[in-house]
């Protein structure tokens, strides 16, 4: 897992999400929340250091886009790749989109030109 890097270069949490899906606001705040919940407690006591300085530097995150499930994989294999904190979120099925969707990735937190180099050709929400 990527450690806290250098002092002087900002953490971030990138939440990227499946366009393909049509998901309306309310349903990809609900999916982002998911996301940021699921990989901060997947990092667990180890991964103090770098969860104490994301919330000391006000938990930065952004939000950008994918076109597929497909993309959202691939953005996961490359984050496991360069050792990021990641998780996809796959949908229960009981509103808008089908069971077992994937609806979004959180990358992070880790240095920003570690989570830069993952998702830096992806546009804005």
């Amino acid at each position: 897992m990527a450690d806290a890097g250098n002092p002087n270069e900002e953490m971030k949490l990138v939440l990227v999400v499946n366009e393909e899906l049509g998901m309306t606001a309310g349903k990809i705040a609900a999916q982002c929340s998911h996301a940021t919940l699921a990989v901060y407690q997947s990092l667990g006591p180890n991964h103090r250091a770098v969860l104490r300085r994301w919330e000391s530097e006000g938990q930065k995150k952004i939000a950008l886009k994918c076109r597929s499930a497909t993309e959202l994989r691939q953005l996961a294999a490359a984050a496991k790749a360069a050792r990021l904190p990641h998780f996809i979120v796959e949908d229960a099925g009981r509103t808008q989109v089908a069971a077992g969707s994937c609806t979004v990735i959180a990358i992070g937190p880790a240095p920003e030109s570690a989570v830069n180099a993952v998702t830096g050709a992806l546009r804005l929400l």
